[in-house]
């Protein structure tokens, strides 16, 4: 007579009473009545025509049988409980984690993830932005945008804004300690510096100097931040002179809130460049292709005066 395979709905009623030892905790566990998962026992019990608890006025433990048959069922229980948490996870909304620095994601990136997402309203994007360049930033982040030489980064990174920069202010500031009549003029006036860790990646004050010829220490009436979104803000509020990365204030400048008051100094080799997880996602992937479409814009702002160096 061929064996009748098991009725398995009753796998995780068996798993808890044999992991619990107890039939009134696994129903308590389970919302079930006691007697219900006393009956249910005693029907696979009546399938194996095996005991699998020895019952005591304490509690349950399991049989030989019973240890035999838990074994498998705690098992099957776990890898049925694994694969179903894989099937919820790619059945979610895509997520995607982007890393930049907070200058580059306020100016840049958000007004463009905004116009990503009207496109890919399936997708959401998770922008995590640190001041400094993170070590190991592929471990927690689908993709990063990240500012350095081309040296820094991988052989498939793609520059997205080559480093370009010219000094800004407000038009007030102009009125008030202007006119600047070259890069020389500056170094009298109070200059707002981006505060660094370490040696810095991108064009100070003192290296944006010294590539004219010029030097100056930090004088009375100058103002150091933390984050370039503050030094734009302190700009915009007649705080001083900042240095103008073209790509990110170009909409300032288009407006007129900040004025460019001297000449332009590109370094082509470096920039901000884009970094994708080598097990990116294809939502990932949809991403930074549209980031890199991106880059082909027109720049609003176009200097009368450039040096490169």
């Amino acid at each position: 007579m061929p064996y009748r395979n098991l009725d398995v709905g009753w796998l995780r009623i068996f798993e808890a009473v044999g992991r619990l030892g107890s039939l009134t905790r696994a129903a308590d566990e389970l919302g079930l009545s006691q007697p219900a998962v006393s009956y249910q026992i005693r029907r696979i019990e009546e399938q194996l025509g095996a005991s699998l608890f020895h019952r005591q006025h304490r509690g349950s433990t399991l049989s030989e049988a019973g240890e035999t048959l838990y074994r498998a069922v705690h098992s099957g229980l776990e890898r049925i409980d694994e694969a179903a948490h894989e099937i919820r996870q790619k059945a979610r909304t895509p997520v995607i984690r982007i890393f930049t620095d907070y200058g580059f994601a306020a100016f840049w990136l958000m007004p463009r993830v905004a116009d990503f997402r009207r496109l890919h309203s399936q997708v959401e994007v998770h922008v995590v932005a640190s001041q400094g360049l993170e070590e190991g930033v592929e471990g927690f982040a689908d993709a990063a945008v990240l500012f350095g030489k081309k040296g820094d980064f991988r052989g498939d990174a793609h520059l997205l804004i080559p480093e370009r920069v010219v000094p800004v202010c407000s038009p007030a500031f102009l009125a008030r300690f202007g006119p600047f009549a070259d890069a020389a003029a500056l170094v009298k006036a109070p200059l707002l510096h981006l505060d660094t860790v370490g040696k810095p990646r991108w064009l100070t004050w003192t290296s944006w100097l010294a590539a004219h010829g010029l030097s100056r220490e930090v004088a009375q009436g100058d103002l150091g931040l933390n984050t370039y979104g503050f030094v734009i803000q302190a700009a915009l509020a007649e705080q001083g002179i900042a240095l103008g990365w073209l790509g990110l204030i170009d909409a300032h400048l288009a407006s007129g809130t900040l004025v460019a008051v001297g000449p332009e100094i590109a370094r082509e080799d470096c920039g901000y460049w884009l970094v994708s997880n080598h097990s990116a996602s294809g939502a990932t992937l949809a991403l930074t292709e549209w980031l890199l479409a991106q880059r082909m814009e027109k720049p609003v702002y176009q200097a009368a005066e450039r040096m490169t160096c």
